[in-house]
């Protein structure tokens, strides 16, 4: 045999060799997406159990205690690590796969809100004053069905996801100081992912890249004298006038509307965008004789923030008030969500690939009124933000987080642990 001979030979054999590893490789993949939807089918009455119990024990920002404990042990159950002290009642799973690959996270948070609104539910809180009203009971049920799915497919799993349950959020404080946290720093994550349950259809999976929310804003303007409320009525009257901008004049308050064909979300002639929405009546009181005029601001625009306070001078001197004014700022300037571009680009493309082409629904506004500290988490880390859909207008439950009466079809979990546990699979390596 001669030495052509000889490397042709070789060359067919490293490629028929490569080529079989390769398929085996793509047949692993499909029977371990396969597996995920499986596993995720038999845990799911577990996980709806577990929501209902965190639903019916809810507990404040900064209280999270009995909740952190029920999280440490489902997790320790499942073979994680498990570290403590990294902010508060915060917790973190640490799932080491067995194959090399990147350090992914995914973040649900604990706390629930201070109210007492109607709850239709059958498993209502136990605590007076104190619901979760917001959907973080099901967030925390969908992170630890993700957790445990991994979990049962760690030998084929690439990379290290770490599941932080983050507490605080609804004060906005939590994720800021876990991403200040050493601990947080050690990570050295390459991506991060989060969800919200929302009033969008049950299992609707919507996204965008860049803002998901608009800018929330509160303006503190004050005065060396209390004006009379006639004249605070026509002053705010005028401030509100020239600032609230909608497409079209739309009305992009009506948040009632996100999920409506024609002019919601996921339209692209929503009226979700391009708008900046004033609260209709302003806040006013006396300190330290001191007069003090507050409103909320939602806008959609960051190049047009700058506008805002000159724009709010401007009245007040044309309404000959400059004279007594003190001052005018953001007296409230919380950041908001922020996707990375190109990764909500790869992870559309993903969920896609495995679950069918427009699987992920293109957002193509802003949510008014809402907002989420994950941006802190965005701001250190690569990170996408999703909507997750929990209304079942047949069955009369709205998923409008905040508002009474605040119902979620728990087959919401079902769709959240699966698609999240195939993308977390796939990103990792």
């Amino acid at each position: 045999m001669n030495k052509k001979t000889l490397l042709a030979l070789l060359t067919i054999n490293t490629f028929c060799a490569q080529t079989i590893v390769f398929g085996q490789e793509k047949k692993s993949e499909v029977v371990t997406q396969e597996s995920i939807q499986l596993e995720t089918d038999e845990i799911f009455d577990k996980l709806v159990q577990i929501r209902r119990e965190f639903h019916e024990n809810p507990e404040l920002a900064g209280k999270e205690k009995k909740t952190q404990e029920v999280i440490k042990k489902y997790l320790l159950d499942l073979g994680l690590q498990v570290k403590t002290y990294i902010y508060g009642y915060g917790i973190v799973g640490v799932l080491e796969g067995a194959k090399k690959g990147k350090k992914i996270a995914w973040r649900a948070e604990m706390d629930a809100l201070p109210n007492d609104f109607p709850d239709k539910s059958d498993f209502k809180s136990n605590v007076k004053g104190v619901q979760h009203g917001c959907g973080h009971d099901v967030h925390m049920a969908i992170a630890l069905g993700i957790a445990e799915v991994l979990a049962k497919n760690k030998k084929s799993l690439h990379g290290t996801i770490y599941f932080i349950f983050q507490p605080e959020e609804e004060t906005f404080v939590g994720a800021k100081r876990i991403t200040e946290n050493k601990i947080f720093t050690k990570f050295k994550l390459d991506e991060i992912y989060a969800l919200h349950v929302t009033g969008l259809a049950v299992g609707q999976i919507m996204v965008k890249s860049n803002e998901m929310y608009a800018y929330q804003k509160e303006i503190g303007i004050q005065f060396k004298n209390a004006l009379p409320n006639e004249e605070v009525k026509e002053l705010t009257s005028k401030i509100r006038k020239s600032l609230v901008r909608s497409d079209n004049g739309s009305k992009p308050w009506e948040i009632q509307y996100i999920s409506d064909s024609k002019i919601g979300l996921m339209n692209p002639n929503t009226i979700f965008k391009d708008y900046l929405i004033a609260e209709e009546n302003f806040r006013t009181y006396s300190k330290n004789d001191v007069f003090h005029i507050n409103a909320e601001l939602y806008e959609t625009d960051a190049a047009r923030l700058k506008n805002i306070i000159p724009t709010i001078n401007k009245v007040i001197k044309d309404s000959n008030y400059a004279s007594q004014l003190i001052s005018i700022k953001f007296i409230k300037e919380n950041p908001t969500v922020l996707n990375d571009p190109n990764l909500t680009h790869t992870s559309i493309n993903t969920l896609d690939n495995i679950y069918g082409k427009g699987f992920v629904t293109t957002d193509y506004g802003q949510v008014p009124y809402f907002n989420d500290d994950f941006a802190y988490f965005q701001q250190k880390t690569p990170g996408v933000y999703f909507l997750l859909g929990g209304s079942n207008f047949k069955k009369g439950m709205i998923a409008m987080n905040h508002a009474p009466n605040f119902q979620v079809d728990e087959e919401c979990i079902r769709i959240g642990v699966r698609a999240f546990s195939s993308l977390i699979f796939e990103r990792g390596k």
